[in-house]
């Protein structure tokens, strides 16, 4: 089939610069952005945010404005005002794997998370911790276990929002101790789950190493172990879940960038190579606060299939779990 000449004339308008861009990574912005962020500030998800968007602008020479838009299972609101944006470089969001998640538990999704997406940049691998208030008569996950089991049903688990990665974590911690019964209780984002574990509200939570490390490391909190098989360097004196005599616990959050589907490819190659520079530039800190950054996803081809992976993964794991969409 042959482009009309209206068609053709604009494609040959367009392909040196998108070809320009793909090469160098030349687009920049004119005037400020904005990062949509789809939970409330304090958040590991917000606290990524901040810190990749203020060395992006100043890479940049622009502006970048972090907008948190919490509400909706798994940050629906502020994904869906992200896919309905323009699609010209201006606005990106900052999301977890809840991205992926929401299709598992919400039936009519106002967009889809993979088509309505380009995905731009993988922004580290976040450990998960369990914390739990200090008034609990436990220090390590077997006295923990004990003290659960002698208060099962009496328990309130804080969870950062239903489809959050905070939550996919916590139910498979349930799932670990199918003997107690634990309320979940959900939260409108990380920093109001961990302020009701430190108030006394909620007696545990699930949270990101990259926002639990200030609490913990400031004694307002319990720390009891870290998801999965590994320790972080964040982190060091906290045994991994495997070690800690709770093997099945495993899982960890992850942070992406996206722009909206119709972004032209060379603004989004250009996007990836600023805010993989950005990382870069400022991985010390990352790490410091338990981010693991992955090279392997470095590239928006191998990001796209991790993506779509996830996506998978997620709904396996909350199936498992008798999680249906509502």
């Amino acid at each position: 089939m042959q482009l009309n000449r209206r068609a053709a004339l604009a494609l040959a308008l367009a392909t040196p610069a998108i070809a320009s861009a793909r090469a160098q990574g030349s687009w920049r912005p004119d005037r400020p952005m904005r990062v949509i962020v789809p939970f409330a500030p304090g958040g590991a998800t917000d606290v990524v945010a901040r810190l990749v968007s203020d060395a992006a602008s100043q890479m940049l020479g622009q502006n970048i404005v972090i907008e948190n838009r919490a509400g909706g299972a798994a940050g629906l609101i502020g994904a869906e005002a992200s896919a309905k944006a323009a699609p010209d470089g201006y606005t990106i969001m900052i999301h977890s794997n809840a991205h992926v998640i929401a299709p598992s538990l919400v039936a009519r999704m106002p967009y889809d998370p993979i088509a309505d997406f380009a995905p731009v940049a993988h922004l580290g691998r976040i450990p998960q911790v369990l914390v739990i208030n200090r008034s609990i008569p436990a220090t390590d996950m077997r006295s923990l276990i004990v003290w659960l089991r002698a208060n099962s049903g009496k328990i309130n688990f804080a969870s950062a929002g239903i489809g959050s990665a905070n939550h996919l974590t916590s139910e498979v911690f349930r799932a670990a101790l199918p003997d107690v019964e634990m309320q979940m209780v959900q939260y409108r984002g990380g920093g109001p789950a961990m302020a009701a574990v430190i108030s006394g509200e909620a007696h545990m939570a699930v949270d990101p190493t990259a926002s639990a490390t200030s609490h913990i490391r400031a004694g307002t909190v319990r720390p009891i172990a870290i998801s999965g098989s590994q320790r972080v360097a964040s982190l060091p004196e906290i045994p991994a879940a495997t070690e800690a005599g709770l093997p099945a616990w495993s899982g960890a959050a992850w942070i992406g960038a996206f722009a909206p589907a119709q972004t032209p490819r060379g603004i989004v190659e250009s996007l990836n190579v600023t805010f993989n520079a950005a990382m870069e530039r400022i991985k010390p800190r990352l790490v410091d606060i338990g981010i693991e950054i992955e090279p392997q996803y470095a590239s928006i081809a191998a990001f796209s299939t991790y993506v779509r992976e996830e996506f998978a993964r997620s709904a396996a794991v909350l199936r498992a779990a008798g999680v249906r969409p509502e």
